[in-house]
């Protein structure tokens, strides 16, 4: 099939080695992944995905406070001693979208529309979603690598108090990004069969 967003979908893929040589500015890579962002569908247009841009030095903060919160997870000192290399190994990138959901917006949606109500939720993490995998392929365009990571809600207080967010906005999830400085694992596929079925 030769389809152009096939083809960035396809080749977007998750890179764990990344690095600092880049040559585009915070200023692109901020209006990039804002647009990719502000052009995501949501629920009922409710625009209740925010998102934190870090880059180099608050980047490299933010995987400094994931890494010293794990200390106290780790059951031994090779433990630890992976677990602050894999950080490191983040905190080698560009920078960090740190992606939230404004629960303000949804309880609002709930009150609004109280037959959905138990709906809004899932629909808001459809939403967060969309925005996270919009940002890593537009970050992939760009010729850049990317990882999804997931350390909420252990840092949650901490991100909340050292860069002032919300008390209303959650944390999601955590997109680290930079160049390419290795491959993607090789990446299997289940039988279409068993997970498609197409009627005519």
């Amino acid at each position: 099939m030769s389809n152009q967003f096939i083809d960035h979908i396809t080749q977007r893929r998750t890179i764990y080695a990344i690095g600092k040589n880049t040559n585009q500015s915070p200023e692109h890579l901020t209006d990039l992944i804002q647009t990719a962002i502000k052009q995501s569908p949501s629920s009922f247009n409710s625009q209740s995905s925010r998102a934190v841009i870090l880059f180099d030095g608050e980047s490299e903060k933010f995987w400094n406070l994931v890494a010293e919160k794990l200390k106290s997870y780790a059951k031994d000192e090779e433990g630890a001693a992976k677990t602050t290399a894999k950080m490191a190994s983040f905190a080698a990138g560009v920078g960090t979208v740190l992606f939230f959901e404004d629960m303000d917006v949804i309880t609002g949606l709930q009150e609004q529309f109280p037959s959905y109500a138990e709906n809004f939720p899932i629909w808001a993490e459809h939403s967060t979603a969309i925005a996270q995998f919009a940002v890593w392929t537009a970050l992939h365009t760009e010729g850049l690598g990317a990882s999804l990571q997931h350390y909420n809600p252990i840092v949650d207080a901490e991100v909340h108090a050292e860069w002032d967010i919300p008390a209303n906005w959650k944390l999601r999830a955590q997109l680290v990004f930079g160049s390419v400085e290795g491959e993607a694992k090789a990446k299997g596929f289940m039988d279409d069969a068993a997970r498609f079925k197409v009627f005519k």
